[in-house]
């Protein structure tokens, strides 16, 4: 179930196309067939290559025997670090700046080190993907293995201070005198988690099919940012952006995964530049796991004082993230803690330890899926030693500013998201006695969380036209991940020049197009859809100023200042004409325009506000009290976000993320074997996502608002809100249905059961 108020801001465009619940776009496309993958592209001659990747997790190749491969049936190359065209150092651990991460030269194949397990050490190119992957299997490698490091507790004493974490945020914030304050409280919480690694599992793997046509490669794959991967890309292979084009119109999931170029598309970009034909390389699914990047272990410190009335005197929030040891990524995991609650006294830190892993990387709602998993349980703790509601809690430590920025908020309605939601969840039925409701053999719990996530604003352009019948044509180099672009965009147009959806084409995932900052953080709703505002704008100006003073048009004339674009009319004042008749009299080729925005600046004050999306979750659990089976019965999220622009997409984005949550409480983690560094599980039958089984009746609510410091519409964005805070809603239920409390995610049966209450029949 979703539901939302109908906005009556004096801002709500016209037609009213925004804000209703247009189906997707691209969704028959996609439920015929039609709408074409990366792998599923398919050129004349093309090629196919295997990736083998290496055996050891640090050491370097002493010998590598390729002879019998090369003589495989069907082979036509077998690349190695010893035949592989030349390329660019890796380079230093951490970029001078921030933007470099993305677009940094990563070679493959380029040395023979070994960096971390299954890192390609070996392409073979066959005529058919069954050859290529025989032919991989002959080759021999064999390694001077050297000792790794792969464990996050056994070297916490190793810790470092990064320069920054990810995306420029500092390492540390402190204000006032936290250890004093601490020590002075009447009542605090001083709790440990651990959070696992985990890893992106979007159903398209990683894929791509590379064609060179003399000097200028085409890269058909799936990227939620093109920009950077045609930047990576042309760093690796020492040639300007500009002879690189980028190709991904359909993207099956990413979740942050597929920012960067990784092995896959640069070994099919060199395999094609020997071989001068197409090459089409994925990722396997176990390949994914080492080599596609992951959200890495962690261990969060959370400490809490408050005084007897439950108001915070001091916030702590410190972390120690495994990275790799050849690039640092820092996961701003505490970093959502300074705008949360106020609090005089408040200090977060990041810490790294260097393991011989491959990086870590984006994963959806980076900081604040581990970090509110962690931070709001502490919150539930903190609410039972001083006998508060949990919600009461949260509303005793509203802030009336940005706690740590001291600057206002754009918009702020968590305190709404709270009360709303206990009032739809039924909160007031909560026993506040862990362990005390029952159902049989059954143990109900309620638990609640809070959630908030940063609005950001990213760099896009985009190019908007019109023809002589009228039919609208909007360019850009966004992505739609499964997210919804495509339909979100298309009503942009639509309502900002006043035509039906049916007169718009919207044409994405080509390098050609304006660059934009591609999908991920949550910006790209915003940030494209800002720039295609803008540049629709910057069309109905010019139509305005033809209709105004060509001797063809029927509006000739018109001094009226006001001018409306509505139901497929111009209107200037009294008079009116049909815009595709007014566009064919007055240009028959039609009009064509730009619009941009920058980053971080869709409004004028956009940077004088503190920005975030918020919300509140709510979820009801079962807790088998023989077996420790936890069954999922409900879960409710009550969101802030801005002008919701589709709520139908809005919701399928809500309703993923809270999955996220209960995957991340009950079943997510990849694990690291600490003697030899590979990831043990790691494919889909031995790492667990939520299914249909485990998801349960689910509903979002949208509370009305509109953040006129956001951007021209009032959105914010959504993608990634509907995670943060979920999974800790869930565990907060897990105890409050046993008196158990389980710090160490996820919450698996080994973990729960031997501390249940004996509970007689």
């Amino acid at each position: 179930m979703t539901e939302t108020k109908t906005s009556n801001h004096p801002r709500e465009t016209r037609s009213g196309i925004i804000g209703r619940p247009f189906d997707r776009i691209d969704g028959p496309l996609k439920v015929r067939g039609d709408a074409t993958y990366a792998y599923e592209n398919t050129l004349e001659g093309t090629a196919f290559g295997y990736i083998l990747g290496a055996a050891v997790a640090k050491g370097r190749i002493a010998e590598i025997d390729t002879a019998e491969a090369e003589r495989a049936p069907a082979v036509l190359l077998v690349m190695t670090h010893r035949n592989a065209p030349a390329q660019p150092d890796f380079g230093p651990a951490v970029t001078p700046t921030v933007p470099e991460v993305f677009t940094r030269a990563r070679p493959a194949l380029n040395s023979e080190r070994v960096r971390y397990y299954d890192e390609p050490v070996a392409l073979v190119v066959a005529e058919t993907f069954e050859a290529a992957r025989a032919a991989a299997g002959l080759i021999k490698v064999r390694y001077d293995e050297e000792p790794g490091l792969y464990d996050l507790s056994g070297h916490v004493a190793d810790a470092y201070a990064p320069k920054r974490t990810n995306a420029g945020f500092e390492t540390d914030s402190v204000i006032g005198d936290f250890e004093s304050a601490f020590a002075a409280a009447p009542v605090k919480v001083d709790a440990t988690y651990r959070t696992p690694f985990e890893h992106h599992n979007p159903m398209e793997p990683h894929a791509t099919l590379a064609a060179w046509s003399g000097n200028e490669l085409t890269i058909h794959t799936s990227a939620q940012t093109l920009a950077n991967f045609r930047a990576g890309v042309a760093s690796t292979l020492r040639i300007p952006p500009e002879r690189v084009r980028i190709i991904s119109p359909f993207i099956g999931g990413g979740f942050g995964s597929k920012l960067i170029a990784h092995a896959d598309t640069i070994l099919a970009a060199l395999a094609a530049q020997v071989l001068q034909r197409p090459v089409k390389i994925a990722l396997t699914r176990q390949q994914m796991f080492a080599n596609a990047g992951h959200r890495a272990e962690m261990i969060q410190q959370v400490r809490l004082s408050a005084d007897t009335d439950g108001r915070l005197t001091g916030i702590a929030h410190d972390v120690w993230s495994a990275t790799s040891s050849f690039e640092e990524y820092c996961e701003q995991t505490a970093v959502f803690g300074r705008s949360l609650y106020a609090a005089p006294n408040r200090v977060t830190r990041h810490r790294l330890v260097p393991l011989d892993i491959n990086r870590g990387e984006w994963m959806r709602s980076p900081g604040e899926a581990p970090g509110m998993l962690a931070f709001e349980c502490a919150m539930d703790e903190l609410a039972e030693r001083l006998g508060l509601d949990p919600i009461e809690l949260r509303i005793r430590n509203e802030p009336v500013q940005d706690p740590e920025r001291g600057v206002p908020f754009s918009t702020r309605n968590l305190v709404a998201c709270m009360e709303e939601g206990a009032r739809r969840f039924g909160w007031e039925r909560r026993n506040p006695t862990p362990g005390r409701a029952r159902e049989g053999r059954k143990l109900i719990g309620y638990g609640m969380a809070a959630a908030i996530r940063p609005n950001y604003i990213g760099a896009a352009t985009a190019r908007v036209a019109i023809d002589g019948d009228g039919r609208v044509t909007a360019r850009l180099d966004m992505t739609d991940i499964g997210t919804g672009t495509y339909t979100i965009l298309t009503q942009i147009a639509a309502d900002s020049l006043g035509v039906p959806i049916s007169s718009i084409k919207v044409e994405l995932g080509d390098s050609r197009f304006p660059r934009t900052a591609g999908s991920g953080g949550s910006w790209g709703a915003a940030s494209a859809g800002s720039a295609l505002h803008n540049a629709c704008n910057v069309l109905r100006e010019r139509i305005l100023q033809a209709a105004r003073s060509s001797e063809a048009s029927p509006l000739r004339g018109a001094g009226a200042t006001e001018a409306s674009f509505a139901d497929g009319e111009v209107r200037l004042g009294h008079r009116s004409a049909s815009l595709a008749d007014l566009v064919r009299r007055i240009a028959p080729d039609g009009f064509e325009a730009e619009g941009s925005v920058t980053a971080g600046a869709a409004t004028p004050s956009y940077k004088a506000y503190s920005q975030h999306s918020y919300g509140a979750h709510f979820a009801e659990v079962a807790v088998d009290c023989d077996t420790g089976e936890i069954r999922m019965r409900r879960m409710l999220a009550v969101m802030g976000a801005g002008r919701i622009l589709n709520p139908k997409t809005a919701r399928s984005q809500i309703i993923g993320g809270m999955t996220w949550g209960i995957g991340a409480a009950l079943m997510e983690q990849t694990v690291l074997d600490r003697r030899y560094g590979h990831f043990v599980n790691h494919d889909l039958a031995e790492y667990h996502v939520p299914i249909n089984g485990d998801v349960p009746e689910m509903e979002v609510v949208f509370l009305e608002e509109h953040d006129d410091k956001a951007n021209p519409f009032g959105a914010k964005g959504i993608g990634e809100l509907g995670v943060c805070g979920a999974g800790a809603a869930v565990a907060n239920a897990i105890y409050n249905a046993t008196g158990v409390r389980v710090r160490d995610f996820p919450i698996t049966l080994d973990k729960l059961l031997p501390a249940l209450p004996v509970i007689a029949i």
